[in-house]
C-alpha cells in the first residue's frame, strides 16, 4: 500500500481529475492525469468498478498489485500529478506480474509521467 499522503481523499478531487485530466487508454486500463502544483506529493487512486469484477476480493487484489507497482515509481515522477488508474478489464486479476509491469511501463511512458532515462 502507498503512504496516506499519496492517496486521494474524497470524491471531489477524483471528480476534478475525471473532468480535467488527460487520458491514456489501453485495453486493460485507462490512466487519467492532471498536474497539481498546489500539493507537495503526487496522489494516486485505483478505481475498479463492480461491473468489471463482481468479487470484492478480486478488486482488492488488483488494487494491491497496482499500488505495489506504483509505490517505487512515485519518486521518479517528473512533476506533481494527480493520477487515477481506471481498470477496465477483469484480465488484470490473472495477468502475469511481468506482463503487468511491461504493460504499465508502456502506458506510463506513453502518458509522459516518468522521464524515459529513469
Amino acid at each position: 500500500m502507498i503512504p496516506f499522503s499519496y492517496r486521494f481523499h474524497g470524491h471531489n478531487s477524483l471528480r476534478y481529475v475525471y473532468k480535467n485530466g488527460q487520458a491514456v487508454r489501453s485495453h486493460l486500463i485507462t490512466i487519467k492525469t492532471t498536474i497539481n502544483p498546489n500539493r507537495k506529493n503526487s496522489r494516486v487512486a485505483v478505481v475498479i468498478s463492480k461491473k468489471v469484477l463482481k468479487s470484492a476480493v478480486g478488486r482488492n487484489r488488483i488494487r494491491r498489485r497496482i499500488y505495489e507497482y506504483i509505490r517505487p515509481k512515485l519518486p521518479l515522477l517528473n512533476n506533481i500529478y494527480d493520477i487515477v488508474i481506471i481498470v477496465s478489464s477483469a484480465e488484470m486479476l490473472n495477468i502475469d506480474h511481468d506482463d503487468m509491469v511491461e504493460h504499465f511501463d508502456q502506458i506510463i511512458n506513453q502518458a509522459g509521467l516518468i522521464n524515459p532515462q529513469s
